[in-house]
C-alpha cells in the first residue's frame, strides 16, 4: 500500500471518476478516502458538480471539444 498524498488524489479524481486509474493506482486512491475528510469531501464535491453540469439542459458538449478541455485540463500545473 501506497501513502497517497493529498495533491496527488486531486490530481487523480478525474481519473478516478472517469475508470481510468490502473488498479493500484485506483486501490491507493480509495485507500487514501478514511484517512482524509478533505479529499473526502472534494471527491464528494466533484461529483456533485459532474452532475450537475450533465443535468444542464441544451446540446452535448461536442466531442473534440470536451477532449480539448480534459487535455488542458489535465496539462494544467
Amino acid at each position: 500500500m501506497s501513502d497517497l498524498e493529498c495533491r496527488e488524489f486531486v490530481e487523480r479524481v478525474t481519473a478516478f471518476l472517469e475508470g481510468t486509474l490502473g488498479p493500484e493506482a485506483e486501490q491507493d486512491f480509495v485507500d487514501h478516502l478514511p484517512l482524509c475528510d478533505g479529499c473526502e469531501r472534494y471527491l464528494d464535491q466533484i461529483r456533485q458538480t459532474t452532475q450537475t453540469l450533465n443535468d444542464l439542459p441544451g446540446d452535448p458538449l461536442p466531442a473534440d471539444a470536451r477532449s480539448a478541455l480534459l487535455s488542458a485540463f489535465r496539462g494544467r500545473r
